[in-house]
């Protein structure tokens, strides 16, 4: 029987509160980690993997103890991630190694264990990047598992603790209980993109509905399902901004803590659709401020782009003179710092294998346009349409494109 490795981490998008700076986990886990656990011959489950309702406490604690390996990767600091890891260590000696990207802090004590870390772009990783980790950590791996060097600081300090157990047969039953149904959020998550690719939005928010009924309190999965509800053309369009304003409400993007991109770009596209439905000077302000805020607090190009656009369309309805002007001279500057902000992007030696470069593209493109840049927006519009983006992304870029137009004419 293979040995197992538990893995405790965020899942999907998560940003650092102190970098501002947004991590695809989903990446670290299926490019490093579970490749690294593979090559030096475990088994390999994730957290999210085992959340099924009724189970979810039994399962994490007895894995938590019983698992011969637990990799916890720290990055963005998940609460659930630090507070399964003290289980880890309050529960065994060895065998447990701590991963986190590079960048950032090390918070309180675990500063003082050895950590494995590594170079996360946000949206990617770089491929010889990627090499180097899955090569370093699986050799990590099979070294910690011939030895048994105390990793835990409870252990490490306090000598006589005897660690925690598990009877055999109690474990036996619980995996059992886990067997048919530990990939039912992934199929769940597997079909809603699917649908989202076919420009099924009704179909693919019912599948998100239901792995957020899963998966309580994922940012990840609510962006999401907001997503896909706001673009939902089955029902009435108002209705269907009013649903996802409720549902990515549940992120809480009036708190001025937030500073998920993602949660303010979505926000406020929300209120942009609002706005363009109803023409409320108030749905338009309130697209701006969080447009603004995504762009301000995290350097984003895309939430940039946007903010950029409805600044011009303010200063289409503004009847003071002076803030039109204004309006049009920050829109430029926006638009030209988005320019720049990607000319440093593109220093990074894996810039071209990103996994966002169409998202860039297209915003470089847009941006491009805005400020009569014709060779750069055309050149930047056929490598977006080079990325071959799915129907409903270039409609999102198209939508942006006619309405920048309107702008400029």
């Amino acid at each position: 029987m293979k040995k197992l490795c538990f893995v405790i981490m965020g899942y999907g998008k998560k940003t650092d509160p102190t970098l501002g700076k947004t991590f695809d986990l989903d990446i670290t886990y299926n490019n490093i980690i579970k490749p690294a656990v593979i090559k030096a011959g475990y088994d390999c489950v994730r957290g999210d993997e085992i959340l099924e309702a009724g189970i979810i406490d039994k399962s994490m604690y007895a894995l938590l103890i019983h698992a011969d390996l637990v990799i916890a990767d720290i990055t963005t600091f998940n609460p659930n991630a630090i507070y399964e890891l003290g289980i880890r260590h309050a529960a065994k000696p060895f065998s447990t190694i701590i991963m986190k990207e590079k960048d950032g802090n090390i918070p309180f004590d675990i500063n003082h264990n050895k950590i494995f870390t590594y170079s996360h772009m946000g949206e990617d990783i770089g491929f010889s990047e990627t090499e180097r980790c899955v090569t370093s950590l699986s050799s990590l791996i099979s070294s910690i598992g011939g030895t048994e060097e105390v990793d835990s600081p409870l252990f490490h300090h306090i000598r006589g603790v005897t660690p925690y157990s598990l009877p055999q047969e109690e474990y036996t039953q619980i995996i059992k209980e886990l067997a048919d149904k530990e990939k039912s959020i992934f199929a769940l998550v597997e079909k809603a993109r699917i649908e989202m690719q076919n420009d099924n939005f009704a179909s693919a928010s019912q599948y998100w509905k239901k792995v957020c009924e899963k998966v309580e309190n994922d940012a990840y999965f609510t962006q999401q399902l907001a997503l896909c509800t706001y673009k939902d053309e089955t029902i009435d369009p108002h209705l269907a901004l009013t649903d996802a304003l409720q549902i990515i409400g549940k992120l809480e993007p009036d708190n001025r803590n937030t500073t998920d991109p993602e949660t303010l770009g979505i926000t406020g596209a929300i209120y942009k659709r609002l706005w363009l439905l109803d023409k409320q000077e108030a749905y338009l302000d309130r697209a701006i401020e969080y447009y603004e805020r995504g762009f301000t607090i995290n350097q984003d190009y895309y939430t940039g782009e946007n903010y950029a656009l409805c600044l011009g369309l303010k200063s289409q309805i503004t009847k003071n003179p002076e803030e039109k002007i204004y309006l049009k001279f920050l829109a430029k500057k926006v638009r030209n710092e988005i320019i720049q902000i990607v000319k440093k992007l593109e220093e990074d030696e894996d810039y071209n294998i990103r996994s966002d470069l169409k998202w860039i593209f297209a915003s470089l493109a847009n941006c491009h346009l805005a400020l009569d840049n014709k060779d750069e927006y055309e050149k930047n519009e056929a490598l977006f349409l080079a990325k071959e983006p799915q129907s409903w992304e270039f409609k999102t870029y198209n939508d942006s494109k006619e309405l920048t137009l309107n702008l400029i004419n």
